[in-house]
């Protein structure tokens, strides 16, 4: 059994099908430990519910981002981990952190990379009025959503409303997501 750390910075609805996944026998891993960086964020209420260890990071209790990147990686190593899953998190991960775990750190962001990385994404994607919206899963390297690509889902909608559009990505990512850290694991373990 892999072990996962989860990275996540706010509402952790990711972080829950990760979680649900496992319960349901649907991702074989062990979430050992979230990573946030955030005080308030729900992904914190998350992991109490479930039992699983959560360290926080904040970038303002550190005197540096490369001293708080050394101490999130003594961290995931403490915690034995296999994989670093991103779901929500914020923050661009540092060099050092992705030397350590080379194609063994993942991403999920709402929008057919290269199209709109960065934050809000959906919002970028609304102002040019699209039709096609989707989420990308991708390895993470040191730009801005701009590793290699796994797996992409796309949709087509007539609907330009935000809501719907964001409902229809977080079913999208609750499917998706766990099932392609799985297959993942399963590949290597092969």
């Amino acid at each position: 059994m892999k072990n996962i750390v989860i990275f996540a910075s706010g509402f952790g609805s990711n972080f829950q099908a990760m979680i649900d996944a496992i319960k349901h026998g649907k991702l074989h891993a062990t979430i050992v430990g979230l990573i946030c960086d955030r005080s308030g964020a729900y992904a914190i209420e998350r992991a109490r519910i479930n039992g699983i260890p959560v360290a926080l990071f904040e970038r303002s209790a550190s005197p540096s981002k490369v001293e708080m990147d050394k101490a999130i990686l003594n961290q995931c190593q403490g915690w034995q981990a296999d994989w670093l899953v991103l779901a929500g998190y914020m923050r661009l991960l540092s060099p050092m952190l992705i030397q350590a775990y080379p194609r063994h750190i993942v991403n999920i962001h709402p929008s057919l990379l290269p199209k709109y990385r960065g934050l809000d994404a959906v919002g970028q994607a609304l102002n040019q009025k699209d039709s096609i919206y989707g989420l990308t899963i991708h390895y993470v390297d040191e730009g801005m959503d701009t590793g290699e690509i796994i797996v992409q889902v796309p949709f087509e909608t007539d609907q330009l409303d935000r809501d719907h559009i964001e409902k229809r990505l977080h079913q999208l990512e609750h499917q998706t997501y766990p099932a392609v850290i799985n297959k993942l694991i399963v590949e290597e373990s092969v």
